[in-house]
């Protein structure tokens, strides 16, 4: 198991199975080696995946933060794409060059407070009501009464928000809701090892490249790690003194190449820091999940994780289940075209929208 895997993720933490593919339902390009060649680990442009990029403003009265969304698609429902903890909206980078192919849509992936490129007054404040707060006012910033017909789909972190974010009616025109890995039980559980876990993650790498490499080990989709990594590392900050003696941070620049290759890369966020949060992300997830009254989708990397609530929902036929085998946790990383066609297949179903591309809904027997 590589140690991205287990990496910042606060749910189940599965190995990845062996295989070319990595149970997707295509193969990305492998980076192959020839003689004398080496893998080419330098890291691709958000605008190979997403449309366009920008920064929506949410003002209060007591100031504004600034949340950064990648969009895609100019029709269709909106899918609300929320990562997980410690990832991006480039999460999802490769995800939505596959489903904006099968149906009509709209991508939004949102870089949540504390993450990415998203710039807000208390980042430290990752509680679920702050956070799905986020949502809508990002939602009602962006198209005001306005509203468009909108799926929440979110990956463990990320799952447990847009649950709550429905739950608490922050999106008036939920249209949908998608869960992608992560059950309270196992999420629970999980929790009591996430601080090792943390621990024994490397503290720095030497560069985008380093850092896209490490990714790269034992990923059953290397490609999309290209993609992925510069939303969840940045430059270093060096501590540095102010003219009344004391800390700050300053970030490393300098003008000499040379030297700015030397720069270390480190995480954006301090995972281990957020730990007061975890507990309030996923406490009672499954029965919020359950009364949440939208069609709801559960995408699984395995059966094994569906604990008592979801298991008796399931068979009540509350909820639609799909379980994507020889994947890792990060469902939609390793198997994105599996995901984009289980999305679609769901959003089709219950004619939500149209296929496009000759897609071919495939209904799952679960």
């Amino acid at each position: 198991m590589s140690a991205l895997e287990k990496q910042l993720q606060l749910g189940r933490l599965p190995p990845r199975a062996p295989g070319p593919a990595g149970g997707s339902g295509q193969a990305l390009p492998k980076m192959r080696m020839g003689p004398g060649r080496k893998r080419d680990y330098s890291p691709v442009p958000w605008s190979q995946y997403f449309e366009s990029m920008e920064d929506v403003v949410v003002e209060s009265d007591t100031g504004k933060d600034t949340f950064r969304i990648y969009k895609s698609g100019s029709e269709g429902p909106v899918l609300l794409l929320l990562h997980g903890g410690g990832h991006s909206a480039l999460s999802w980078a490769v995800f939505t060059a596959a489903i904006i192919n099968r149906i009509q849509c709209r991508i939004v992936a949102l870089d949540l407070r504390g993450h990415g490129e998203t710039k807000v007054r208390n980042p430290e404040d990752l509680s679920a009501e702050t956070m799905s707060k986020d949502v809508g006012n990002v939602v009602e910033a962006m198209y005001g009464d306005l509203c468009p017909p909108i799926m929440l789909i979110g990956h463990s972190m990320g799952g447990a928000i847009a649950v709550h974010t429905a739950a608490s009616n922050q999106v008036p025109s939920l249209l949908g809701l998608c869960m992608i890995d992560v059950v309270e039980g196992t999420a629970m559980d999980a929790l009591n090892s996430m601080q090792n876990f943390l621990r024994s993650r490397p503290k720095t790498f030497k560069s985008l490249e380093n850092a896209i490499e490490w990714r790269c080990e034992g990923a059953a989709s290397p490609g999309s790690s290209k993609a992925i990594v510069e939303g969840i590392i940045e430059e270093e900050e060096e501590e540095e003194e102010d003219e009344n003696g004391e800390s700050v941070n300053k970030r490393k620049k300098d003008d000499d190449t040379e030297a700015k290759k030397e720069v270390p890369y480190t995480w954006r966020i301090e995972l281990a820091k957020t730990e007061k949060y975890w507990d309030g992300w996923f406490r009672g997830l499954s029965n919020l999940f359950l009364n949440c009254p939208v069609p709801k989708l559960l995408l699984l990397a395995g059966v094994d994780r569906l604990d008592k609530d979801l298991t008796i929902g399931q068979m009540q036929g509350k909820f639609q289940m799909q379980v994507l085998p020889q994947c890792g946790h990060a469902v939609h990383e390793d198997a994105p075209d599996k995901v984009a066609e289980a999305v679609a297949t769901f959003l089709v179903r219950h004619r939500f929208t149209e296929p496009i591309g000759g897609f071919q809904c495939v209904f799952p027997a679960c």
